[in-house]
């Protein structure tokens, strides 16, 4: 399989640039022993670009990002298929390097508790060896810029990281994951336990975080996936139904199951 998919003469002439896949994803099918969560399941991912994962609760979306860092089988699950990064097998790489490369923020915020704010940014590289106190404070602070946080806890490095608000905590764990400077990033549901106004702000962070990184969110919210992503995949009873371009996949499904959903007759 090419990495890069070719553009149409018209895409072309209009200045479009390439995508490039960055994870490819082929018969992926997910257990937790005899049951299957997910079937044969085949996509790919495009390099700096939001993929949405929306679909009804119990329909597979987490486990499916679960698989791409191999989380599955942190709680005893397992996959069968194939799962490439930039075209190697996600097998190939052990766990922590796989997990650095690509990153996951959870649903809830976990920042670590026995740890200050700055601590809690650099986790990631002091675990792998970096002792540089400047250099880590360096990029603690751009990090945190990067999550638009250090205007709001530059005076608080010391402090505990979960005396931060909720939104300030997500946001934090956002720079946490991207300090290990990962190539795609996982998040399930990053604003679900947040307020509007937290929510906005990792909607604008999505935005700004695609320039550098792949990012695939799972969100219940339909008009969240309108809003921060450029394709959409939905998924139903562990199916992969439906995947395109999120514009597209919202005016014009392809499928009956796809229109039901977001129309509201289901899930």
């Amino acid at each position: 399989m090419t990495n890069n998919l070719v553009l149409s003469e018209t895409d072309a002439k209009n200045g479009k640039k390439e995508l490039v896949n960055r994870v490819s994803v082929k018969y992926l099918s997910a257990y937790f022993g005899e049951n299957q969560v997910l079937k044969t399941v085949s996509m790919d991912i495009y390099d700096k670009k939001v993929l949405a994962i929306i679909g009804p609760s119990g329909c597979g979306k987490s486990t499916f990002i679960r698989c791409l860092n191999r989380m599955h089988e942190e709680v005893g699950g397992e996959y069968t298929g194939e799962i490439r990064l930039d075209d190697v097998d996600i097998k190939k790489y052990n766990s922590v390097v796989l997990r650095r490369k690509i990153g996951m923020v959870f649903q809830k915020p976990n920042p670590f508790p026995t740890m200050s704010v700055l601590d809690n940014v650099v986790a990631g590289l002091k675990l792998n060896g970096f002792k540089n106190k400047t250099k880590l404070k360096e990029i603690a602070e751009s990090c945190l810029t990067k999550v638009a946080l250090w205007d709001e806890v530059k005076d608080s490095l010391n402090k505990p990281g979960t005396s931060l608000s909720g939104g300030q905590q997500q946001r934090l764990c956002i720079a946490r994951t991207i300090a290990v400077e990962p190539e795609v990033i996982l998040m399930d549901e990053p604003a679900s336990a947040l307020d509007p106004k937290s929510t906005a702000k990792i909607e604008e962070l999505i935005y700004e975080l695609k320039k550098n990184y792949t990012i695939i969110i799972v969100t219940h919210n339909m008009q969240q996936a309108t809003r921060v992503s450029d394709f959409t995949a939905f998924f139903y009873l562990g199916k992969l139904i439906e995947n395109g371009k999120t514009k597209r996949l919202f005016t014009k499904p392809k499928e009956k199951q796809t229109e039901d959903y977001i129309a509201g007759r289901f899930g």
